[in-house]
């Protein structure tokens, strides 16, 4: 198994847990009912590039296998124990880099709780302890002002603009880029979102 992986994490009651295939059911539920509110935002698949996934089973396949050779970390984010959204860990890198990016959803009925942002404090937190990472970073569409919503608390530093970084929704998108480091929450992130919040 990969360094710090497979892991399960909780913040009173917001958790995150390596997603699994029991979760299909679930995973497939809040996807159909939250398609409009998650569709302007998902990453899709340029002309030539190949074919998605064509189903959960698949897909989860395929996170597990990345998982497998530490460059990924699937996670469900829960509430009160039930799955709520997803959290992955992608483009696990080491050597001179050290760094990993992390791209998150949550259904629109759990949306601006803070469960988001706790989730990706324990998360960042464990990628930059135990797994040792050095820097995590977050990419966002310019026009996501909930997850934009989400940095801004949490004080990832904003480090520019990438033209035309991902395709989503059938094109090549800008996101605004977004880090943090070890050196920047020698406390921990979680420690100083939950300082923050009072």
């Amino acid at each position: 198994m990969a360094l710090g992986w497979p892991v399960t994490l909780r913040h009173g009651d917001v958790g995150v847990r390596p997603l699994s295939r029991r979760d299909a059911p679930v995973w497939s539920r809040l996807r159909s009912e939250n398609l409009e509110w998650l569709t302007p935002w998902e990453a899709t698949m340029p002309p030539g590039a190949g074919r998605p996934p064509l189903s959960y089973v698949a897909m989860i396949g395929a996170l597990r296998r990345r998982a497998r050779e530490g460059t990924a970390m699937p996670f469900a984010i829960t509430w009160q124990g039930a799955m709520v959204g997803q959290l992955s860990v992608n483009g696990i890198t080491g050597g001179s880099a050290q760094t990993a990016s992390i791209g998150y959803w949550i259904s629109r009925s759990h949306a601006g709780r803070d469960i988001v942002p706790t989730a990706v404090a324990l998360v960042t937190d464990h990628l930059l302890t135990t797994v040792g990472l050095h820097r995590v970073e977050i990419a966002i569409r310019p026009e996501n002002t909930a997850s934009l919503r989400v940095v801004e608390k949490l004080g990832f530093f904003e480090i520019g603009l990438a033209p035309r970084y991902l395709h989503i929704a059938g094109d090549w998108r800008d996101h605004r880029l977004f880090q943090i480091t070890a050196e920047d929450v020698p406390e921990g992130l979680l420690a100083r979102w939950a300082a923050r919040r009072g």
